[in-house]
């Protein structure tokens, strides 16, 4: 069954850091490109970061230099690192899969992802 399940959310104040992850239960995970998408209430999910299987990394530009992606094929894991969180960052975190490109990402769009995490919730407070 495939499966992607995230942990690692919680509450941190602005300036604070925490670290997501996602475990995944995916044939051939290493030709899976895999990715972060956040929601938060009233909004749409957005995509927040993905990693190809050459270990390539892509981000939004409202998280550049603050965020940190690794991925690690042998535990098929996924980790987030997110550093000087801001209020705005408050959301519901998704992880995210695609194969459709045989391990090269694409763009950071919900239609070019074919399996979800449940999510994990995280807030940032001011």
């Amino acid at each position: 069954q495939v499966q992607l399940v995230e942990s690692g959310g919680g509450s941190v104040q602005a300036g604070g850091s925490l670290r997501i992850s996602c475990a995944a239960s995916l044939f051939r995970y290493e030709n899976n490109c895999m990715a972060w998408f956040r929601q938060a209430p009233g909004k749409e999910r957005e995509g927040v970061a993905s990693i190809n299987s050459a270990f390539t990394t892509t981000f939004a530009d409202f998280v550049k230099g603050r965020f940190t992606l690794s991925r690690d094929n042998e535990k098929n894991t996924m980790h987030l690192q997110m550093d000087s969180l801001k209020p705005e960052d408050s959301a519901t975190y998704y992880c995210a899969a695609s194969s459709v490109f045989s391990g090269f990402c694409p763009p950071l769009e919900v239609r070019f992802f074919e399996t979800w995490g449940q999510g994990t919730q995280v807030t940032v407070s001011s």
